[in-house]
């Protein structure tokens, strides 16, 4: 019977429906501005740490698994609780989604520092900085804020939403609360510092794992979505290799080759000044105009991330009930 897998089934309907509400609330919201989920989950995460600490792997390890794995847990009793209802559980989706993307306030905050730095003003555009990056403010210029301000658009657009998607597509709610939670845990241990060095190593190999298929696919949506594919394909191969995130490497060498323009070189982390590998040689340096490009090209990722997502479980289904069918007829002819 041809095409009997080709109608979605009912759990892949309430995740679109779902996640494209959750995605519309974010676009006229952004992120909630009191209790916001990530923050508790933040308070949480330090109190685990403060009763586990002492700088070696297993315990690093131990807080991962108590964290990351207790978001996951949250969700999964969250879906079946309300697996009986169709309105609760797309309502449940789209809370989700909200709650654990942050594609609006990413762009609110980078076209704030971008507006300061259009009138000149870069003590508001440097006061604005942390909101968005790690970096130093008073090391950068102007051309430098310009270019940390794009760098973190591309890198937020995987971690803060496309990566969040995909597996929520993957694995619905507690997908999309336990990618978040190993976001966050890298963001808060996984760097190197002397405190973290070896106590972070499990956060941020596990981030590293968990946000490799939304790092790519980012680097695939901003090819095709950006303005300059062949650029972003060339930079993508040529350079992401050299950036010491496996994940953001990807990302920023397409960003940079789609928008056209040069991304990497010297940035100061807390004191600590880091040479990186230029994305993009061939591109011209980053202009204020550049951040409004790089917002831009973000929301499209998004959007597009949401089809993509959409029709891989739609796929998926088609694929799972064609093999059930199937084994069934054998069953009864044999």
């Amino acid at each position: 019977m041809p095409g009997r897998g080709s109608r979605p089934s009912a759990r892949t309907s309430l995740f679109a429906y779902g996640a494209a509400a959750g995605l519309a609330v974010d676009l006229l919201l952004g992120d909630p501005r009191r209790g916001h989920p990530v923050a508790a989950f933040g308070r949480a995460a330090s109190a685990v740490e403060r009763r586990l600490y002492r700088d070696d792997r297993g315990r690093g390890a131990l807080h991962t698994a108590v964290c990351a794995g207790g978001a996951v847990a949250l969700g999964a009793l969250a879906a079946r609780t309300v697996r009986g209802s169709r309105a609760a559980t797309a309502a449940l989706t789209a809370a989700s989604v909200w709650a654990v993307v942050g594609g609006t306030t990413l762009g609110r905050e980078a076209r704030a520092i971008g507006g300061a730095l259009a009138a000149g003003d870069l003590e508001v555009a440097r006061e604005r900085m942390p909101h968005l990056v790690g970096r130093d403010p008073q090391a950068l210029d102007g051309p430098a804020m310009a270019r940390a301000v794009v760098e973190s658009v591309a890198e937020n657009t995987s971690d803060a939403v496309v990566g969040a998607l995909v597996w929520g597509a993957v694995a619905g709610v507690p997908g999309l609360l336990g990618f978040r939670a190993v976001n966050t845990l890298d963001a808060m241990v996984g760097h190197k510092s002397p405190r973290y060095r070896r106590y972070g190593w499990a956060s941020a190999r596990l981030d590293d794992l968990a946000g490799a298929p939304g790092a790519r696919l980012t680097a695939v949506l901003a090819t095709v979505a950006g303005g300059d594919p062949r650029g972003a394909v060339r930079a993508w191969r040529a350079d992401a290799g050299k950036h010491p995130s496996p994940n953001a490497g990807p990302v920023e060498a397409a960003f940079a080759g789609a928008l056209g323009v040069r991304l990497g070189g010297t940035l100061s982390y807390g004191g600590r000044v880091e040479h990186r590998p230029v994305l993009n040689g061939e591109g011209r340096p980053v202009e204020v105009a550049d951040i409004e490009r790089a917002v831009r090209l973000s929301r499209r990722v998004t959007w597009l991330t949401l089809a993509v997502c959409v029709g891989g479980r739609i796929l998926t289904d088609g694929v799972f009930k064609d093999s059930v069918f199937k084994d069934t007829v054998k069953r009864r002819t044999k």
